[in-house]
């Protein structure tokens, strides 16, 4: 039986099975990589160290902005009626008192023909029959409604407050305009463009002015400008407040939430600067604000128990 099992496998196999019978060496591991590998991890766990311990983050309060231009005039109408003539177009200088929109009032219309067909026809009698005192009396009575009704005719048009360029052209032709609606707006020669800023309230009492501002505007992102601080409101409002401040035309274009305080900033000139072309600034132009208000040490941020058990404050 044995000599059956023995002959299963060859000889040659036998024979090398009964001479590689050798115990594997031991694991060789070079001593050189592994002393600077110790001591560059021994560096950069000290260097992370220290930065922790010097090493500074910065808290911004951020929040919407937008870009005011200060000597513009809005111009509104009083009362309804529907545009009669547009007499500009937007970019047009204009000049003290030039007629910019006229409007009509359907009453206001129907009083002034029946007025001026009423003169017409007393002035024929009188014509007819000088004589006639009761047509004379008439007519003067005519006459002074009748200038009553074109001067109150010639008040509902909009005319140039000031010398300046049309900018905002909002109505056409037969477009009926309710009271206090926005029709026209005229830039003055002599503009001043600052920001407003709507920055978190909470973080009111480490707001103040003189303080840098880092602005970016929409439509050219990682672009930052840096304004000064120039006021800070004392009322921290709710978005309905600041809402009725801008006006229901610029706070639609805004998301506004929580409380808030109103940061005002100048900024140094009408235009700005990007990508080596110039620009203007637009009256309600959104951009992004961020005042920085304090900073803390990297190792304070990552473990906030140290800040009261080293007395710390932020700065």
């Amino acid at each position: 039986m044995e000599a059956v099992r023995s002959k299963i496998f060859r000889e040659e196999a036998l024979r090398h099975h009964e001479g590689a019978q050798q115990e594997g060496d031991v694991l060789r591991i070079s001593p050189a990589w592994t002393r600077w590998t110790y001591w560059v991890l021994l560096g950069l766990l000290l260097a992370a160290l220290g930065y922790s311990l010097l090493g500074t983050l910065p808290e911004y309060a951020s929040g919407p902005a937008l870009v005011i231009v200060e000597g513009q005039s809005h111009l509104t109408v009083d009362t309804p009626g529907i545009v009669s003539s547009v007499e500009v177009r937007p970019g047009q200088r204009v000049e003290p008192g030039q007629a910019l929109v006229s409007f009509r009032s359907q009453e206001e219309t129907v009083s002034l023909e029946r007025i001026q067909r009423e003169f017409q026809l007393q002035l024929i009698r009188v014509l007819r029959d000088p004589s006639d005192e009761g047509a004379r009396e008439t007519l003067t009575s005519l006459r002074a409604e009748l200038e009553l009704a074109q001067a109150r005719q010639q008040a509902r048009t909009l005319r140039a407050p000031h010398a300046g360029v049309v900018s905002d052209l909002r109505i056409r032709p037969g477009q009926y305009v309710a009271p206090g609606e926005g029709v026209v707006s005229v830039v003055g020669d002599d503009v001043e463009v600052s920001l407003l800023a709507l920055l978190p309230g909470g973080q009111r009492p480490l707001l103040e002015p003189g303080r840098p501002l880092r602005v970016e505007l929409d439509g050219f992102h990682h672009e930052y400008h840096t304004v000064t601080i120039e006021s800070v409101g004392d009322e921290i409002v709710g978005p309905t407040e600041v809402r009725r401040f801008l006006g229901p035309e610029i706070a639609d274009a805004l998301q506004l939430n929580g409380p808030m305080v109103l940061v005002r900033a100048r900024l140094p000139a009408a235009t700005f600067q990007s990508k080596g072309r110039t620009y203007n600034y637009f009256d309600g132009m959104l951009a992004r604000a961020d005042a920085r208000v304090r900073k803390e040490r990297i190792l304070v941020a990552l473990v906030p128990g140290l800040k009261g058990a080293l007395g710390y404050e932020d700065r």
